[in-house]
């Protein structure tokens, strides 16, 4: 513990003006981050009469060694960068987030050529437009096979879209009219866009023009006479509607709102979001938000409303940007700040209340019920999980004889075929739970690396990372217990790197798959842990995720080996003008079979490159037939 007097700043020399300010630990670790309209006020209340600090604070306080700001010029910009540097850093002693599921969201490839809806559960991908997100998947995938016969969007994977091109031949969607077949060219790419905009348009909750105006084209095919049309339109009239009807009216004024509501206790907030798009439900979900921080139910409110609009950094979900309304059930505390930050966002005005009367205020009640529902479900759930993880770090203190119960256990696999592609996984528990922020894949670089020598690679490049301040930062804390996953020679070797990188103090075990045995180091025996022990079962969770990812890792970069094509090694061909190849001739033995002068159609392939790819290709077709000759021969 620090006595926080140790690192006060000296008087005066705080500014005034608002800014952001960052509490660190003696090994330069970010610990807390938080804004403030006065720097000079708010960094001084932290070193106070120490006996009226909240518990909360009190903690940070003694944990931290020292604190630095960054005077920004208003509230707005102070918002933004507190954000910034909390996804940065991930402060313990900030506000904490854990969802109790993951959504399903409707996804479109915007930045392809022939862009692409699927259902998908996490929003990352650049170039592709998000929306959601949903309650259920079944109910996003009736609505998305019902929007396919409106709009003719494909969903088929790129290898079935790439199959169907060659061939000349749409897949089944094509034949029975739920996709306009652009992979054989029954659209062309202008109008096959303005379909996929009117996709995207329907799914923002734009959804009455398209209704009208496929009830005006049906009422006028049905006076030209023209009745087979008019069915065709009064079929597609009937599944936007039925696509519609998943979505509730929720609001009859037709407003674009979302409903931000709270509930809390003394340790956790239930969070429940509604998401309204002209008057319909178009999107929900709820989270759990620790109370991590010394702050009002009114700030913590300025933590969702961060977190919901702040996005991903090129990722384009429709939910992350702000509409005209956001209702929320307590007053952020700095309201001002969060509106213009929100406007910002929008482009636009945003109108942050309390609803007080009519539909809003009744949706809000039910939004309020839902958050209070979170947070009921999660207590139960996390009661139980919460004894049954301690009871497995206090045995296996007891069992390991640790002098402290291994909050962070990191474990280590090795992966290889044959002794090639050898590499390795790290994985972290925390609190016996993982945290795929800090796990990481190695590439073993030691020559003809048998399992004992990556071992002590991975050993050494794990915990020699050390010197800097930003290394530090990216394996935040050294582990309680370090596991390997094999037996006596694998725990020996890490053993002896950790000796070597001057980390010998950190307990390692291994864990044997035959019969589960655990390994200490210098132990002619296991420790035999009894079978139905937590201890055990949190073990072999961490070592099968260890291994699971482990042989993810070698199955991409054996993957990634086997993709290569011929046209990987032809000089001065790079990735795009390869794919710009592959999309015009579809494969490889038909750009061998192209003239310099077909070549040169492609954009970016001009005389010079086209004759070096022609060459290549002729060159390597003919030392690949050579050996089949000369077997022939023989």
């Amino acid at each position: 513990m620090t006595d926080p007097s140790s690192y006060r700043p000296e008087s005066g020399t705080i500014p005034t003006g608002p800014g952001v300010y960052r509490f660190r630990d003696h090994l330069g670790r970010v610990i807390y981050v938080g804004k403030a309209r006065s720097l000079r006020s708010r960094v001084n209340s932290y070193f106070a009469d120490f006996a009226t600090l909240h518990p909360r604070t009190q903690s940070m306080v003694t944990a931290a060694s020292s604190v630095d700001w960054v005077v920004v010029a208003n509230e707005v910009e102070a918002l933004a960068l507190e954000f910034t540097w909390i996804k940065e850093y991930d402060p313990r002693f900030n506000v904490k987030y854990r969802d109790d599921k993951s959504y399903p969201y409707l996804a479109i490839t915007v930045g392809e050529q022939f862009p692409r809806a699927a259902v998908v559960r996490e929003p990352r991908r650049k170039g592709t437009r998000y929306f959601g997100p949903y309650a259920h998947a079944w109910a996003i995938r009736e609505t998305l096979d019902e929007l396919s016969k409106v709009f003719g969007v494909r969903t088929c994977r790129d290898g079935v879209f790439k199959r169907a091109a060659q061939l000349g031949r749409p897949c089944l969607l094509g034949y029975i009219d739920k996709c306009s077949a652009p992979c054989v060219g029954r659209i062309d790419e202008d109008g096959y866009r303005e379909r996929v905009d009117d996709m995207c348009k329907f799914l923002a909750g734009n959804t009455r023009p398209f209704i009208k105006q496929l009830e005006s084209a049906m009422d006028d095919a049905a006076a030209r006479q023209e009745y087979e049309e008019a069915a065709r339109l009064r079929d597609r009239l009937g599944a936007l509607r039925r696509a519609m009807e998943r979505n509730a009216v929720v609001l009859d004024d037709g407003t674009d709102a979302d409903v931000v509501a709270l509930h809390d206790d003394a340790l956790e907030i239930g969070v429940q979001v509604f998401h309204v798009r002209s008057g319909r439900l178009v999107g929900e979900r709820s989270f759990i938000v620790e109370k991590a921080e010394d702050i009002s139910l009114g700030g913590y409110v300025e933590r969702v409303l961060q977190r919901l609009y702040s996005g991903r950094e090129g990722v384009e979900i429709d939910s992350a940007r702000p509409p005209r309304e956001v209702l929320v059930s307590a007053e952020p505390d700095d309201g001002a700040a969060v509106g213009g930050w929100l406007e910002e966002r929008r482009g636009g005005p945003v109108d942050i209340r309390i609803p007080q009367r009519g539909d809003k205020r009744a949706l809000m009640e039910t939004a309020v019920n839902n958050a209070r529902e979170a947070l009921n479900r999660h207590r139960l759930k996390r009661s139980s999980d919460l004894t049954a993880r301690s009871e497995a770090l206090a045995e296996l203190q007891d069992y390991l004889h640790l002098n402290e119960a291994p909050l962070r256990i990191e474990c280590i696999d090795i992966s290889t075929l044959q002794g090639t592609d050898t590499v390795a996984s790290l994985v972290v528990f925390e609190d016996g739970l993982p945290r795929k922020a800090d796990y990481r894949s190695f590439i073993i670089k030691t020559p003809r690396a048998d399992d004992l020598a990556a071992v002590r690679e991975v050993v050494e490049r794990r915990f020699a990372h050390k010197s800097t301040t930003e290394e530090r930062r990216t394996f935040a804390y050294p582990p309680g217990l370090l596991v390997i996953d094999g037996g006596a020679p694998q725990v020996a070797a890490a053993q002896q790197a950790l000796t070597d990188v001057g980390a010998g103090d950190i307990p390692v075990v291994g864990l044997a798959k035959r019969l589960e045995e655990v390994w200490p180091p210098d132990s002619a025996d296991p420790i035999i842990l009894p079978r139905t022990s937590e201890a055990l079962y949190l073990l072999q969770r961490v070592r099968d995720e260890a291994h699971r990812t482990a042989i993810a890792f070698h199955r991409k970069r054996r993957s990634s080996r086997q993709r290569r094509s011929a046209l990987d090694d032809i000089p001065g061909l790079g990735e795009v003008k390869a794919k710009a190849l592959l999309r015009h001739f579809g494969s490889v033995k038909a750009i061998r079979n192209a003239t310099t002068e077909e070549l040169q159609v492609v954009p970016g392939i001009g005389p010079t490159l086209a004759a070096t790819i022609h060459q290549a290709l002729a060159s390597a077709s003919t030392n690949s037939d050579s050996p089949q000759k000369e077997e022939a021969h023989g």
